[in-house]
């Protein structure tokens, strides 16, 4: 990791910090570009997973579209330069304010997720006399093998329009005169390393895709969302996630003509290029013999472990001791949860030394909160030391 390589350098900003590996970030971008180009596929960013200005720049130069899951995050996408034909615009509760913003820049689609909700844009359409471009979000009703807080597929989930709705509706969805409907949107949830659930998606939506164009749906794309996980435990091994898997097996599983296909990541490309450097502020030994090592960092500048029990590989990266010790490594927020990890092995730990915990790129920075008025945290980025 960068991190461990320009430790001396680190030493003297003030932490906690996100230190940005904007090499690794290239070299995973122009891995995804080059995979997806094989097939023709269409990749958008989900902003949701980072939205720092300087990644987004980076993210700009290599031609992606966005993926958005709120107004603001469509604000920031044509702020910072992007297409509004790139843009696609998600989440199961738009506000009308939001809804209204999205219609009137003209994006490539909006994402709808419930019948009410196509009844709701074809009406704010017709007000400003637009017809707009949607794209039904389908419930695939799929188990995507992660863990359930990020699961958004199988049919209990809050998210899309099962599938059976839609059939059930047909015509009262062909009858608004104010909308389009050019494409199809599958997304069945994050962090996915067992890539055999993409082949069970794909013959879904074969069939869903098959299905809707012979009831007269003319659709455009077919967006089968993303969820490529990243290797949280040894992040070392596995930098740049396996785009060229993902991609050959969904093209040798999907058939949907000759219609686009789309994508959209977050973590696997962001995910990797980040660290949340902390620094030790106390050792503490619990009545039970639990050593504790207390850090700057805590659950406001990351969530994850806290919110999901996810796991981050932790390391000491200034310590010069050779001797291992077990420590659980807590943060200062005033939270019994807040535990980035209860059972890890650092080198003998002291005030001051500095510790990187990685893969934190991808909901670190975007979910930090101000809690015990916490400041947020800085960002360092390393074409910029």
């Amino acid at each position: 990791m960068l991190s461990r390589q320009i430790a001396s350098k680190l030493l003297n900003y003030e932490t906690p910090f996100y230190l940005y590996d904007i090499d690794l970030l290239r070299r995973t971008l122009e891995s995804l570009v080059y995979e997806s180009e094989k097939y023709g596929y269409k990749v958008h960013y989900a902003i949701k997973a980072n939205y720092d200005d300087h990644i987004l720049g980076v993210i700009r130069e290599y031609g992606l579209g966005i993926d958005c899951a709120s107004g603001n995050e469509i604000r920031k996408a044509l702020e910072l330069g992007f297409d509004p034909k790139g843009i696609v615009y998600a989440g199961v509760g738009k506000r009308d304010k939001e809804l209204h913003y999205a219609i009137e820049r003209n994006i490539l689609a909006i994402n709808c997720e419930s019948i009410e909700e196509l009844h709701v844009i074809d009406a704010f359409s017709a007000e400003c006399g637009r017809c707009t471009d949607v794209a039904l979000r389908i419930n695939p009703d799929i188990d995507p093998k992660t863990n359930h807080c990020i699961d958004t597929g199988q049919a209990d989930s809050k998210f899309g329009i099962s599938y059976e709705e839609v059939l059930e509706h047909v015509e009262d969805i062909k009858s608004l005169k104010n909308i389009n409907i050019i494409g199809l949107h599958l997304h069945i949830g994050s962090q996915i390393r067992e890539l055999h659930v993409f082949e069970n998606m794909c013959d879904k939506v074969n069939v869903i895709v098959a299905n809707l164009a012979s009831l007269g749906f003319d659709l455009r794309f077919v967006d089968v969302g993303g969820g490529l996980g990243i290797n949280y435990d040894v992040p070392e091994n596995e930098p740049i996630p396996n785009f060229a898997s993902l991609f050959s097996i969904v093209q040798k599983h999907l058939d949907v003509g000759s219609r686009e296909v789309h994508f959209e990541f977050g973590r696997s490309i962001v995910g990797e290029c980040g660290e949340l450097i902390t620094r030790v502020l106390f050792n503490k030994t619990t009545a039970t013999g639990r050593k504790l090592l207390i850090v700057d960092a805590s659950m406001t500048e990351l969530v994850r472990p806290a919110m999901y029990g996810s796991y981050h590989n932790i390391e000491n990266i200034t310590s010069q001791e050779s001797a291992m010790e077990k420590y659980t490594v807590v943060g200062t927020a005033c939270e019994s949860t807040d535990v980035f990890d209860e059972n890890v092995s650092l080198r003998k730990s002291r005030r001051g030394d500095l510790l990187t915990i990685k893969s934190a790129g991808a909901y670190g920075m975007s979910m930090a909160s101000r809690y015990n008025l916490h400041d947020l945290p800085s960002a360092v980025y390393s074409d910029k030391l």
